[in-house]
């Protein structure tokens, strides 16, 4: 594969203003994307694919020209700790690109189409910069930050989510990827959800073809089983946080994982990898229950728990089992993407989430003040894993399916709605 020239090329929004393009092309490159709250203005898949675009094309733009590091306007948390600020290039696109993977991956006609093409040019050549040491964007695997396993776990998730993004790649390229993925074993994880972000890396280089560490995928299902609470929850370690971890990272990544075992057929101490994959499906369900019943009426939902900046991606695991088409029969497709839609106009409406184009930190608007001790605002972008279903062509039964209320639209709108009900598994 040749590398790619992309300098003359226009992005939207923050990245067209960053690197300098007429006001004139800025407007019109955004003529299409509509984040108010009127759905009356747009249907729905190109309300979504066009948010999409309007977070992840100024961060591939820069990236795919090299320009990352020199033009990303970095914010960082004010309770942040002494970390390498460099980490967050890294979070950054690796973030962003685990969520938008599935979009770009798509073959498939329609309005998105020549977006579409041109973002997964972009991606390919960032993965291509990524790890290239005589790239200006080479993202700094060697600074010795625990962080870089975190975020390496989503770099990887996304070659599974969308594998042309691996398979379109030079030799070169693979090889180098591979390489600093397995560097970054020297990393121990916490007993916590850090142990899925080891696994699901053994997992990418399981589905490759290539030598993983059998420990690091068992060793990581183990724990989640012990930790299993009941009911579709489980612990984040052996203590329960009242988060959106279970959104953020649990049941995302022990799916996509049990998923390769599963398809590889590997062997799991004392369990049968595909059983195992059916249980925890089960589990994600039945937690994806319990998220639609956390959206108000107005797409609202608890502002509870750490990394609440995360936004819209406490609603992964209903994203993602709407790509699968593993929604539980509780759960209608109309009904979901309506909620989600609720959701995602509940946060982003406000225009303060974005400055110059590009993601600050904050939760419905722009808000320093709720960073963490390890947020920067390259840790936004992870936000995208909630638009997980644009991986779905917009002919899709989850697009053109009747809208329907989702269950607390129902419950205070004097309808009448399905009581909630116990489970064993």
């Amino acid at each position: 594969m040749k590398r790619r020239d992309f300098l003359t090329t226009a992005a939207i929004g923050g990245a067209a203003a960053a690197i300098g393009l007429p006001k004139q092309t800025i407007a019109q490159s955004n003529t299409h994307i509509n984040t108010t709250s009127n759905a009356n203005t747009t249907d729905d898949h190109s309300y979504f694919s066009g948010l999409l675009q309007k977070i992840a094309e100024p961060v591939l733009y820069l990236i795919a020209n090299e320009k990352l590091h020199k033009e990303f306007p970095l914010q960082v948390s004010p309770n942040a700790d002494n970390r390498n600020k460099k980490v967050a290039y890294l979070e950054c696109f690796a973030r962003m690109i685990s969520g938008t993977a599935p979009w770009l991956g798509l073959d498939s006609d329609g309005a998105d189409k020549a977006a579409r093409t041109k973002l997964k040019e972009y991606a390919l050549q960032a993965y291509e910069h990524s790890v290239n040491p005589n790239s200006a964007d080479y993202l700094n695997w060697e600074i010795g930050e625990g962080q870089l396993l975190v975020d390496s776990a989503y770099y990887t998730q996304a070659l599974l989510r969308a594998p042309e993004l691996w398979h379109n790649q030079t030799k070169t390229t693979q090889k180098r990827i591979i390489e600093k993925i397995k560097m970054l074993r020297k990393v121990t994880p916490p007993y916590t959800n850090w142990l899925l972000f080891a696994a699901i890396n053994e997992a990418f280089l399981l589905k490759i073809g290539e030598e993983h560490d059998p420990i690091r995928l068992d060793l990581t299902i183990r724990k989640f089983l012990e930790w299993y609470l009941g009911d579709g929850w489980f612990g984040d370690g052996e203590q329960f946080a009242f988060d959106y971890y279970n959104s953020y990272v649990i049941h995302p990544m022990l799916l996509d994982i049990l998923k390769v075992m599963a398809d590889k057929e590997v062997y799991f101490w004392h369990g049968d990898s595909k059983k195992l994959y059916q249980q925890q499906l089960k589990r994600s369900q039945r937690f994806c229950e319990h998220l639609e019943r956390l959206i108000s009426p107005t797409g609202t939902y608890p502002p509870i728990g750490r990394s609440l900046t995360y936004r819209t991606t406490a609603f992964q695991p209903l994203s993602q089992l709407a790509l699968n088409k593993q929604l539980p029969d509780s759960l209608a497709e109309g009904t979901v993407r309506g909620a989600l839609r609720a959701v995602h106009q509940a946060i982003f409406t406000d225009p303060s989430n974005f400055k110059d184009g590009f993601l600050q930190i904050g939760f419905a608007r722009a808000d320093a003040s709720l960073g963490d001790w390890y947020s920067n605002n390259g840790s936004m972008y992870i936000t995208t894993n909630s638009f997980l279903h644009l991986g779905l062509p917009a002919t899709d039964s989850f697009w053109t399916a009747p809208a329907q209320d989702w269950t607390q639209k129902l419950a205070f709108g004097g309808h009448s709605f399905k009581k909630d009900y116990p489970v064993e598994y």
